[in-house]
């Protein structure tokens, strides 16, 4: 079982993250390790007004974001997408995708990142 309140949570500013721009805000809600070899990431990410995370392609895995707060352009594979608070994305593997903020709140979204396993279950 694992109990772990906000104050404990590892927490990144990662500047441009992904080749976006502005420093994007990542609290690691479980580690790696503790996603039992099926994933490497599991964060609240908050992106503040007019800050990105660039454009970038999943290469043997792929991620989930679900939104939580505030207003962005989703870019997926060339699209783009308007996404609000409820709405979820998916980006398969080989696939690309980045988000932009165009609100003027933070946007915040729990991303997930599991592996591809072409063996199923």
């Amino acid at each position: 079982m694992i109990l772990r309140h906000a104050a404990e949570m590892r927490e990144q500013q990662i500047p441009k993250m992904r080749d976006g721009t502005g420093v994007v805000t990542v609290r690691h809600l479980l580690e790696a390790e503790e996603l039992l070899g099926k994933g490497r990431l599991f964060a609240h990410n908050v992106v503040p007004p007019g800050a990105s995370i660039g454009v970038h392609r999943h290469t043997g895995d792929a991620e989930a974001y679900y939104f939580l707060a505030g207003r962005g352009r989703y870019t997926d594979n060339g699209s783009a997408y308007e996404v609000v608070a409820g709405d979820l994305t998916f980006v398969s593997e080989g696939d690309l995708h980045g988000i932009e903020n165009t609100g003027d709140a933070p946007l915040e979204f729990v991303a997930l990142i599991l592996y591809a396993d072409k063996g199923g279950a």
